[in-house]
């Protein structure tokens, strides 16, 4: 049986892109996610919160995705957020990776959208 993969949702908040992905994110759709995540994201924003609150499998892919897509956004002066509840077996995964160099981990939508904006003011 073959594992279903990645739904994508995206919802704008003010000056932030809050991108939900559900499912699996690996070899197979991550080159396509890299590629369509900043083709989304408007120079206008301030930055994307990426909620992997409902993905189920994160490979080597799905890693890379992430470095690279931390990278481009802070190129375009942007800032990524990624959100991973506690206890989150995909949460561990970004650790172990050293993920939170690209870019910081939050538990909720919420925090990691008013993260981005309190980097803004002033």
């Amino acid at each position: 049986m073959r594992a279903r993969l990645a739904d994508v949702g995206f919802e704008q908040r003010d000056h932030v892109l809050v991108v939900r992905v559900e499912g699996v994110v690996d070899g197979s759709n991550a080159a396509d996610l890299g590629v369509a995540l900043p083709e989304r994201v408007p120079n206008t924003a301030f930055g994307l919160v990426l909620d992997l609150s409902a993905a189920t499998f994160l490979d080597s892919a799905g890693i890379n995705l992430l470095f690279d897509l931390g990278a481009r956004l802070q190129r375009r002066r942007q800032e990524l957020r990624i959100v991973v509840p506690q206890g989150s077996p995909i949460g561990r995964v970004l650790e172990l990776a050293g993920v939170d160099s690209v870019a910081p981990v939050d538990r909720d939508v919420d925090a990691a959208v008013r993260g981005i904006e309190s980097g803004r003011e002033g």
